[in-house]
């Protein structure tokens, strides 16, 4: 029991030398450890006895006292070097204090010398600020005008001029030199000596498909840009010549094909003022057709229509000719009646029923007047009823048009004209197509009408011209 007691005690003794020891540098904590493998081992080796217990914590008091020693000292020398550095800083401060003093007195100095220097400026210059009021204004233009101008391709450089030199007359720190006046009249006189010439050179196109193409381009002054017979689209944003999708009518497009042919002569060529804008705007203009698709399905049916009723017109009018020819010809000749005119074959009747008396005679005649008369006046009626019925048609579109104007409205309200623009459209082209129908068509209706009319009343006053002659025969003498 004494012996397992103090073995005990021997490996407590150990354990609070252990936690005693100060840990505060590495060198120490593996003195430590090796110091413990040590009494390990010798513990291992030699029996624990009281004497010895007694010597290990003598020996531990003293270790921790020189530990304790050693970091009182350590403490103290780093304690004066934190001062120093403390000592150090205030100085440094007191020093940068002094300077940002004396950097703020000179700050102040030079900011009431510049001052006085803007007071002096503005005195000798006097009216000189005019001066660079004009060149900053004029520059400003020049270069809003360069950068969308057509020259652009040519003369790319001088925008960065212009804008440098409208930067520093806007300041106006310093006056402007005689080369940069004469360099910024030399670009306004060559803008105007270009916009009178027609220029040919190598450039990239971006075609319709996408594809960029170096071809032979043609600048007509500052109006207008043509390629292979087509007009091009300057871009400012991209500095690129873009060919239209879609060329304006024919009519305008004899100048680029006459260029594109190598003509030499005069030849007419439009101009676009506004530099491609009117260009634009007649490239996005809907043609014929478009027009006509945009009525939808009753501008079809007015137009199908009309062109029944100017082929029944035209039918008819030659046939009346031809029957009217005829007619003459029998006139010529009355004595010898034809089968293939509507006169003949009256006059036949009255050789036919000659024997009969006056009144009888002059029902047979008018009999067959009315017999020809439907035969002239064949579909006229129909021409009547087409030159009514396709305004009606067009009033029908307009009405359909409105309500699909309408209903967009209803949906997306009347913020955005160009939802409104299919139903106004159909509205507006529908209407158009019924006049353009009921017009033509009721004044062949009235030509026809006349012609039919007028061989009706040849027939009326052959008819009755025949009765007549034939009642004076029968009169006594």
């Amino acid at each position: 029991m004494n012996a397992r007691l103090w073995e005990k005690l021997l490996a407590a003794g150990l354990v609070l030398s252990c936690l005693a020891l100060p840990a505060t540098a590495q060198e120490e904590a593996t003195e430590a450890e090796s110091t413990e493998a040590a009494a390990a081992e010798e513990q291992a080796e030699n029996p624990v006895t009281l004497d010895g217990l007694l010597e290990a914590v003598r020996s531990g008091r003293l270790a921790e006292s020189r530990s304790n020693e050693q970091r009182l000292q350590d403490f103290r020398r780093e304690r004066n070097r934190r001062q120093q550095m403390l000592t150090d800083i205030i100085a440094e401060e007191r020093r940068q204090e002094a300077i940002s003093k004396e950097r703020e007195a000179r700050f102040e100095q030079n900011e009431a010398q510049i001052g006085e220097l803007e007071e002096r400026l503005k005195e000798r210059m006097g009216s000189l600020k005019e001066l660079f009021g004009v060149l900053q204004q004029v520059s400003s233009d020049a270069q809003a005008q360069f950068y969308v101008s057509l020259t652009q391709l040519e003369f790319g450089d001088r925008n960065d001029f212009l804008i440098d030199f409208a930067g520093r007359m806007g300041k106006a720190n310093r006056l402007p030199e005689l080369r940069e006046i004469e360099q910024l009249w030399f670009e306004l006189q060559r803008e105007m000596v270009e916009s009178g010439r027609i220029v040919t050179q190598t450039l990239p196109v971006v075609t319709a498909d996408g594809v960029e193409e170096q071809r032979p381009v043609t600048r007509v002054g500052l109006f207008n840009v043509v390629a292979d017979g087509k007009f091009l689209q300057y871009v400012p944003e991209t500095g690129r010549l873009l060919e239209f999708s879609r060329q304006p009518d024919g009519r305008f497009m004899q100048g680029p094909r006459s260029f594109a042919d190598g003509e030499s002569e005069y030849f007419p060529f439009a101009i676009d003022p506004v530099r491609g804008q009117l260009l634009t705007i007649l490239t996005q203009a809907p043609n014929l057709r478009e027009r006509v698709g945009q009525g939808g399905v009753i501008g079809y049916i007015i137009i199908t229509i009309g062109i029944c009723g100017v082929l029944l017109a035209i039918w008819r009018f030659v046939t009346l000719s031809l029957e009217s020819r005829r007619i003459r010809t029998q006139l010529a000749d009355l004595e010898h009646p034809r089968d293939d005119n509507s006169l003949g074959r009256i006059l036949k009747a009255y050789r036919e029923d000659r024997e009969l008396d006056v009144e009888a005679l002059e029902l047979k005649m008018g009999e067959s007047v009315l017999r020809e008369v439907p035969h002239i006046n064949r579909h006229l009626p129909l021409l009547k009823i087409i030159a009514a019925v396709a305004p009606l048609m067009g009033l029908l579109g307009t009405v359909t048009g409105m309500i699909i104007t309408f209903q967009a409205i209803t949906l997306f309200g009347a913020g955005d004209p160009r939802l409104m623009a299919g139903g106004i459209s159909q509205a507006l082209i529908t209407t158009v197509l019924g006049l353009t129908v009921a017009i033509p068509t009721l004044l062949l209706h009235n030509v026809v009408q006349g012609r039919a009319q007028t061989i009706t009343d040849i027939l009326q006053h052959e008819a009755v011209a025949v009765v007549a002659e034939r009642a004076e025969r029968d009169q006594p003498a």
